[in-house]
């Protein structure tokens, strides 16, 4: 019998680099309720800082972006569902929140205080506030500083600044905590806002206010953070970036 030899063979695959996403469409999350960063108008158009922030690197990379209107405290959490790609919403860039995503470089800083009814005083040391009720945004930095900084603080958490400005002007919060912009353009330049002002001292401890404010993205989206990063250099080196800032504010927003 005359035996047939089958020789086995193995084709050796030659795998190259995996290429780069291109990013033709990007998916941003921005808030809509946080003046005057991000707003939405009584015809739901949303307008802000934020919001021409967007639309000027989305421009400047030629990619189609869509908006996406999410509340803060669902911001991290919807990013890591890929319900969108990037969030360009004031978030502040903190080690704790490294953990979970990627950041651009930062796109502006700013300082926060602390904003109450004209006449009244606090202690602002570690137990100066035991008692007083301070209301911040729930999920934030500002949340988190108050926690970490002031003994026996009833802490109110609200979903927007807004409803934190209300609460103090109806009394049923001392103090609040927020970025200075936000305090100017949700209360204090209201018509309530004679009535209220600054108390404290200026903040801007980098252990809870992190590096400054910067896009959020995926782990292992580098691309697109990359992208990101160019965009505000080249929004920043034409001019756009001061246009857009002069709008909103009389300041360098920026920071150094």
């Amino acid at each position: 019998m005359k035996m047939i030899a089958l020789a086995a063979t193995t084709t050796m695959l030659t795998v190259g680099p995996v290429a780069a996403k291109e990013w033709k469409q990007v998916r941003i999350a921005v808030e809509g309720a946080y003046p005057p960063y991000s707003w939405t108008t009584t015809e739901g158009e949303l307008k802000g800082f934020d919001i021409d922030m967007a639309n000027a690197l989305c421009e400047q990379m030629q990619v189609k972006c869509t908006l996406v209107t999410q509340e803060w405290d669902g911001m991290i959490p919807s990013l890591l569902a890929r319900k969108f790609d990037a969030i360009v919403a004031s978030m502040s860039i903190t080690e704790e929140r490294r953990l979970k995503v990627d950041f651009t470089d930062k796109y502006y800083q700013i300082s926060s205080r602390f904003v109450a009814k004209k006449g009244t005083e606090f202690n602002f040391e570690p137990d100066g506030l035991k008692g007083k009720s301070v209301g911040v945004q729930g999920s934030s930095t500002h949340e988190k500083y108050v926690a970490d900084n002031f003994e026996g603080v009833d802490i109110k958490r609200y979903g927007s600044p807004e409803n934190a400005f209300l609460d103090l002007i109806s009394g049923r919060v001392d103090l609040v905590f927020n970025n200075i912009p936000a305090i100017e353009s949700g209360l204090l330049e209201k018509q309530n806002g004679g009535d209220f002002d600054f108390t404290g001292p200026l903040i801007t401890d980098k252990k809870w206010f992190g590096e400054g404010v910067g896009i959020a993205v995926r782990k292992r989206d580098d691309e697109l953070r990359e992208k990101f990063n160019d965009a505000i250099k080249a929004i920043r080196s034409k001019g756009i970036y001061q246009q857009i800032q002069d709008k909103y504010f009389e300041f360098d927003i920026y920071g150094g």
